[in-house]
């Protein structure tokens, strides 16, 4: 006869996650972020609280910052982990969607378990119900059944036995990695039910490896084999493979040129005389020279983002093909490209071992010495009174920082110019979240890739207006003892997109904020605001100061924030490709008028 145990759906769901391992011994699903409400509180508070230090419960301060720790941890650890993160029923569940897309687009695993309506109805509408006047079945949960890779409401204790397994199967599927929704109505959580007790018996989620089919593998072969100028783009498939060593063996044994996507970076050393750098908008002058030539561009682990390809103008050479690795099937033959659907690292050693004494001819040594020397011109340290670039502080932060440090960003000006200019040592030493482009990441990202390295120092930068949008996970960062070094620039507004929306013709409008329509002139004094909440921080006037305040911030015993004043126009030159951002077909301005013209002459050169 089966042994059951009584146990409330909540209590149950955490007792089977705490049985989950990984095939290194870890815990699966080490821990929840929460913030609990009316829908949550109850059940899942009352579960969660009673697993005390066998499932920690973390607090958060915005239910989307503390999803984008989670999604930032599991990209850290290169998805061998994945955390819970759960909330009430209404706004708490649907701040967490923005976070739920983002780490759908970047394929990290985190699971989602938002309270929902009560499942037996009887107090409808409750508070914080949205009501379909169509559908009696709708909750405002429904909101992430397209941004997650597996959905599912819980309106049964028995329904876990079936849906919990599903979900882990996700969250360790390296094709199928994304988000997970559970729903879990709130009148259910609490609800009793007898349980098979092996259901919590502890069980071993493996990393799956599958090799390339051999008629895909021998198709690669012959493609390398007949290249006359090959070049690798490495994604961040690579990271999540752990196959950075097997990329290097590859490249070194064949002589191929590397260039990296933003996910990607930090899969090669920067010193690595093969690995020219980023590709693309954003790329070097190395790189993008390759691209435009070669005749066969071998993508591993990559989407193939627009940004990664120059909207599809990058690849200048009529003959180029595609070779595309990875281990999505759906991601392996965009744009008509060859497939090679298997993981990274098993996929480059039989392609190394097939290939034999196989080599390219490899790139001339002067565009990547050219290029590096372009890099450390761009950082070097100002002389004169006048604002610092992005490039210069970046050159701060690079002389200021070890080896071993993670540098994380995410969206607005600093990605481009990190992915041209940073020099990542370490593999995921460059955590960049560009995949959603998702402002507000940063701080709250930092904070989970502080927990998965609590070893290696993490260093956020962070633009103004992002750290505007979100900055509460500072004062988490604080509370949880997990320090982060934050360099805020203040280009007083959004700096990127005002250089973009004057480069497609427009004037300067409603980006930054000395343009934008306000009564009063802003004067957010950001480093009494990250003191208040328990950092240390304090702003410098130029570089040289800078250099000195990153040498306290390493020194310090909790979070410290370093404000600094940069130039919101400056951009660096060196490097980059076009990018397709449709400019108006009619305008008054004699401005957009002629970026129009240039916009056309660009899509046709694209589309010959």
């Amino acid at each position: 006869m089966t042994q059951t145990i009584r146990l409330t759906a909540a209590q149950a769901m955490v007792r089977f996650l705490i049985a989950q391992e990984n095939d290194a011994g870890e815990p699966l699903i080490p821990g929840c972020w929460a913030i609990f409400g009316h829908g949550n509180v109850a059940g899942l508070g009352e579960a969660l609280q009673g697993a005390g230090d066998d499932f920690p419960t973390w607090r958060g301060h915005n239910e989307q910052g503390m999803a984008h720790a989670a999604i930032a941890y599991a990209k850290a650890v290169n998805r061998a982990q994945a955390m819970m993160v759960t909330t009430s029923i209404g706004p708490g569940a649907t701040n967490m969607v923005t976070a739920a897309t983002l780490a759908h687009v970047n394929r990290l695993p985190v699971l989602l378990v938002p309270g929902d309506v009560f499942a037996g109805r009887a107090p409808d509408p409750v508070l914080q119900q949205i009501e379909d006047f169509a559908d009696g079945t709708i909750s405002a949960n429904d909101c992430f059944r397209p941004v997650s890779r597996y959905f599912d409401r819980i309106t049964r204790p028995e329904q876990l036995l079936a849906a919990l397994p599903r979900a882990m199967s996700v969250l360790t599927d390296p094709a199928e990695c994304g988000p997970v929704t559970l729903a879990f109505c709130q009148d259910v959580q609490a609800e009793a039910f007898d349980w098979p007790e092996d259901f919590f018996a502890p069980r071993v989620w493996r990393r799956r490896r599958p090799r390339p089919d051999t008629a895909e593998l021998a198709a690669a072969v012959a493609a390398i084999r007949a290249a006359k100028a090959p070049l690798v783009i490495a994604g961040g498939g690579v990271l999540y493979s752990g196959a950075g060593d097997a990329l290097a063996e590859f490249v070194t044994r064949h002589a191929l040129p590397v260039a990296e996507t933003q996910a990607g970076k930090s899969s090669l050393a920067w010193d690595h005389p093969l690995n020219l750098g980023s590709i693309g908008v954003t790329g070097s002058s190395a790189a993008n020279a390759i691209a435009e030539k070669a005749d066969l561009v071998i993508g591993i682990g990559t989407r193939f983002q627009d940004f990664t390809t120059g909207s599809w103008a990058l690849f200048g050479n009529p003959d180029c093909r595609i070779l595309s690795l990875n281990i999505t099937g759906y991601d392996a033959v965009k744009h008509g490209a060859l497939p090679l659907v298997a993981d990274a690292r098993a996929a480059l050693e039989d392609l190394s071992a097939a290939l034999g004494d196989h080599r390219a001819e490899p790139p001339a040594p002067a565009l990547k010495s050219e290029w590096i020397a372009a890099v450390d011109a761009a950082t070097a340290a100002p002389s004169g009174n006048a604002l610092p670039s992005d490039a210069q502080v970046i050159g701060a932060v690079q002389r200021g920082t070890d080896k071993d440090a993670i540098l994380l960003c995410a969206a607005g000006g600093l990605p481009g110019e990190l992915h041209k200019l940073w020099k990542a040592s370490r593999p995921n030493g460059y955590h960049m979240e560009y995949g959603f482009s998702c402002m507000g990441y940063e701080i709250a990202g930092g904070l989970g890739a502080k927990m998965a390295h609590p070893d290696r120092e993490v260093v956020v930068m962070v633009g103004d207006g992002s750290y505007m949008m979100m900055n509460s996970e500072l004062a988490t960062s604080v509370m949880l003892g997990h320090k982060l070094v934050v360099v805020l620039l203040d280009n007083r507004g959004y700096g990127c997109i005002n250089r973009l929306q004057m480069a497609t013709g427009g004037e300067s409008f409603n980006n930054l904020l000395d343009t934008a329509r306000h009564a009063v002139p802003s004067a957010i004094d950001f480093a009494a605001h990250a003191a208040s909440m328990g950092a240390i921080a304090e702003k410098v006037d130029d570089i040289a100061s800078l250099e000195e305040a990153l040498a306290r911030a390493r020194a310090s015993d909790r979070s410290h924030v370093i404000v600094i004043d940069t130039d919101p126009l400056a951009t660096t030159q060196a490097g980059g490709h076009w990018w397709d951002v449709a400019v108006p077909e009619v305008s008054g301005r004699a401005e957009v008028r002629a970026a129009r013209a240039g916009y056309e002459a660009a899509v046709k050169k694209r589309n010959a």
